[in-house]
């Protein structure tokens, strides 16, 4: 059962105002000692640097972002470079990384870095999250690593520690129960702004490690003693949200035209799922494929086995039927591409995979 919010204020305030003195200096001195130091983007202080990196591993894994953060900066080094490019290479760049409205946000923050703050970021947390796609969390993020900034985070592992830490019983669903969880990080926050890097630092790698959501190793974390969901066997229980994502299930069909190694590509509409990626021509059923494709030629698309993507809050099932044309015709807006020209393009990952 969840408490009211007035029937558990006063116990979890309570326990973060007497757990705040030893809290932050127990988790600076484990970071310190025990924490990740060796990520590329822990070796700077430049913001445009720690932003990129915070962006991208927004639900993303640290392995995963490696790659894309290094060849990332490789082509944008710096805010200006990445604000004046176009929108399309920077798509194409981010491809494969998912969660695309990630890279349509740091493009226009990039412009708006560039355009309204003279191409610096500003320098603490509350400008920074006036910026496109940088949200209280990221902003504080920024802020404490870059300017020593006593802001506090609270992404979904942090969440879930000081929800365990606190035995935080009000209902993350709710607004108003984890704007109290906001109030009880800043309680938490070390005195000294010196701490702030290895304090927000060492809330991220208790929650990528030790504080897993599922097993967590309590034995070796150091703030076992004060933990009050360690205390009473109940860790696996916090942090509480009830409720749950409920997916649906998606089906479209696929024209794969190709004429003499070129493939017909469309761009998406700039909202909504994929926006600004190009794909093949998506049909809501397998008439209208047909319909089309009697248009362009007498020969009827090869049928090829159906993809299944899984995305945030749905199941698309995608079914590709590939038809060779004589002749370059134009079914509509989009562009002949050569398949040595496809990586300009950026493309979802599950069209990537089944053009090779």
């Amino acid at each position: 059962m969840t408490p009211t919010p007035d029937s558990s204020a006063d116990t979890s305030a309570a326990t973060a105002t007497a757990l705040a003195p030893d809290f932050a200096p127990r988790l600076v001195a484990w970071q310190r000692q025990h924490g990740r130091h060796a990520l590329p983007w822990q070796q700077t202080r430049d913001p445009y640097r720690v932003w990129l990196s915070e962006i991208m591993l927004q639900q993303t894994q640290v392995t995963t972002v490696l790659g894309y953060y290094q060849r990332f900066l490789e082509r944008f080094p710096t805010v200006r470079e990445l604000a004046d490019a176009h929108l399309d290479e920077v798509l194409a760049m981010w491809q494969g990384l998912g969660y695309y409205s990630r890279a349509r946000n740091l493009h226009r923050c990039a412009q708006a870095v560039r355009d309204q703050h003279g191409g610096a970021f500003p320098p603490s947390a509350a400008q920074l999250a006036g910026l496109p796609g940088i949200g209280r969390s990221t902003a504080a993020a920024i802020a404490s690593f870059c300017f020593d900034e006593r802001a506090a985070i609270l992404d979904g592992n942090v969440k879930r520690v000081l929800g365990r830490l606190l035995a935080f019983d009000g209902d993350l669903a709710s607004s108003a129960q984890e704007k109290r969880l906001w109030r009880h990080a800043e309680t938490l926050l070390p005195a000294a702004e010196a701490d702030m890097a290895a304090y927000t630092q060492g809330l991220m790698d208790l929650g990528a490690s030790l504080c897993s959501t599922r097993s967590p190793q309590c034995l070796l974390c150091p703030v076992q003693d004060l933990c009050e969901a360690r205390r009473r066997g109940t860790a696996e229980q916090f942090p509480v949200r009830t409720r749950k994502l409920k997916r649906s299930r998606r089906e479209h069909w696929w024209l794969w035209l190709e004429h003499e190694g070129r493939i017909w590509l469309e761009q998406r509409p700039a909202r909504g799922v994929w926006a600004g990626l190009w794909t093949l021509p998506l049909f809501e059923d397998e008439a209208q494929l047909l319909s089309q494709a009697r248009l362009l030629s007498a020969q009827a698309p090869e049928p090829l086995p159906r993809i299944e993507h899984a995305l945030t809050h749905f199941d698309w099932v995608l079914h590709p039927r590939r038809l060779p044309l004589q002749q370059a015709a134009r079914p509509g807006e989009g562009a002949w591409v050569a398949r040595e020209e496809l990586p300009r393009y950026a493309l979802p990952a599950p069209l990537k995979k089944l053009l090779g």
